[in-house]
């Protein structure tokens, strides 16, 4: 059953499969008339009010039988009610039995229409008060008798009735309602499951606005980057499946941190390697994008050194990342058909940074000219040669990236150096304020380690030079 079926509220005139009538008071009415004029004895004023009453009453109940309520109907009740009430000169027992009619039906009534069926009340009640006065005089005995009895037997019959209807429909309502919050929490829960699988900037518009999806892409300029690991696939034919699930998994879990963190659209993870573009579908601007996907390699890079030096530690060697980034004009869009579609992006540009990816070195960024354009005043770049890649007629001209750390020297938010059998790796970006006497204490014991161990060498190269001395 669709969601919306199960949220739509069932009709008022129906309840668990039975019709209702939404104006039981009508009946009293009809009822307290008949018992007036029977308790007048047919008098002319009775009989009058019985034609008035019961003529608009029977109209009533022939044409709202399965319609919805209508202010206009319930002012009709509220005044026939409010003329009985004038007519009897507010005979205490009968006005207060007919009075919580009229204020049970103002209750229900929507919160516009309250105060208007009240003032409705009021004047009529005034109008057809001073009627009988007129007609009857100012005595009217309807004090005595059985007549106010059963008129307050009618009423209260008709408020439990509203009553029991009203809570059962409170009941119905929050069992639903229950229903309703549990296949929404179920449908979030889904949703949020399924969104891990879409790139936000596509999901997140859908979510909003509701808006069709449907196969269409547009042709829009993008700036698209490759990037895989160097020597993944030598590592693969030698880790078992359990490692070399966990290193992917791990890169590709920092790397997404990193392209969310730009704003880059993730379109794919393909074996080690991933694809994100910028440009569509909101931009910044062709300039912007272009370094946004600029930093974001950077940034990729950087948390590759801190991966890396974790590997190392687990002995697992070598493992470098590439990127290969250009910019150039591309469809992107929803492609597929209407029962399965992905949103990618096809084009030459979406090649040519594949190809450049592949002619990137270990932690190299390449660019090609049209994204260098964009960069060259923001980031020290070199040229690196024009390439015959494959797919593209004439050469391409690449240019390397360099982080904008490299040359600050003691300045630098980095410091990797590594050697056989020594490796420092300092990111003074992740360090907490209380690290740094702990990281002091380690290095100076390392220095004194190093100091210790450069002391035996020099003894033994002495100790050796006496023995050849003799």
């Amino acid at each position: 059953m669709p969601l919306l079926d199960t949220l739509r509220p069932k009709s008022p005139l129906k309840y668990d499969g039975v019709y209702r009538f939404d104006y039981p008071e009508v009946f009293v009415l009809i009822f307290t008339v008949v018992l007036l004029v029977l308790h007048y004895d047919f008098s002319p004023t009775s009989m009058a009010l019985l034609v008035i009453v019961c003529l608009p009453s029977l109209m009533i109940l022939i044409y709202n039988y399965r319609r919805q309520t209508s202010f206009w109907t319930s002012n009709i009740v509220i005044i026939l009610l409010s003329a009985v009430i004038g007519s009897i000169q507010f005979c205490a027992v009968i006005s207060i039995s007919l009075a919580s009619l009229i204020g049970l039906r103002i209750i229900i009534s929507s919160t516009e229409n309250q105060l208007r069926l009240t003032v409705v009340s009021m004047v009529s009640v005034v109008i057809f008060y001073y009627v009988s006065v007129t007609l009857n005089g100012a005595d009217m005995d309807c004090h005595e008798g059985w007549l106010p009895t059963l008129v307050l037997l009618a009423s209260m019959a008709v408020i439990l009735c509203q009553f029991r209807y009203v809570y059962q429909r409170y009941i119905g309502h929050e069992e639903r309602s229950h229903q309703a919050v549990s296949r929404l929490s179920t449908m979030v829960s889904v949703i949020n499951k399924l969104t891990r699988f879409v790139p936000p900037q596509v999901w997140e518009p859908i979510v909003k606005t509701d808006g069709p999806v449907s196969v269409s892409n547009k042709r829009a300029k993008l700036t698209i980057m490759f990037s895989d690991i160097v020597g993944f696939t030598e590592l693969s034919d030698s880790l078992s499946a359990d490692n070399l699930a966990d290193i992917l998994n791990t890169y590709m879990h920092c790397m997404t941190l990193i392209a969310n963190k730009h704003g880059a659209v993730l379109d794919k993870f393909v074996g080690d390697g991933m694809v994100c573009f910028f440009g569509e579908p909101t931009s910044r601007g062709a300039r912007q994008d272009a370094l946004d996907c600029v930093a974001m390699a950077i940034d990729m890079r950087r948390e590759m050194r801190t991966l890396r030096h974790k590997w190392r530690l687990m002995g697992f060697e070598g493992l470098y990342i590439r990127v290969g980034i250009t910019t150039g004009y591309c469809h992107v869009g929803n492609f597929g058909s209407n029962n399965r579609l992905s949103y990618t992006l096809i084009g030459k540009e979406a090649n040519l940074a594949a190809r450049l990816e592949c002619q990137a070195g270990k932690d190299e960024i390449l660019v090609s000219e049209s994204t260098y354009d964009y960069v060259c005043h923001n980031y020290d770049c070199q040229h690196v040669g024009a390439f015959q890649l494959k797919g593209f007629d004439a050469k391409v001209n690449a240019w390397q990236v360099f982080d904008p750390d490299a040359n600050k020297g003691h300045l630098s938010k980095w410091v990797d150096h590594t050697l056989p059998g020594f490796n420092l790796h300092l990111n003074f970006k992740d360090m907490n304020d209380n690290d740094y006497q702990d990281i002091r204490e380690r290095l100076n014991f390392a220095l004194e380690r190093i100091e210790q161990e450069q002391e035996k060498v020099i003894t033994d190269i002495k100790a050796e030079s006496e023995r050849d001395d003799r």
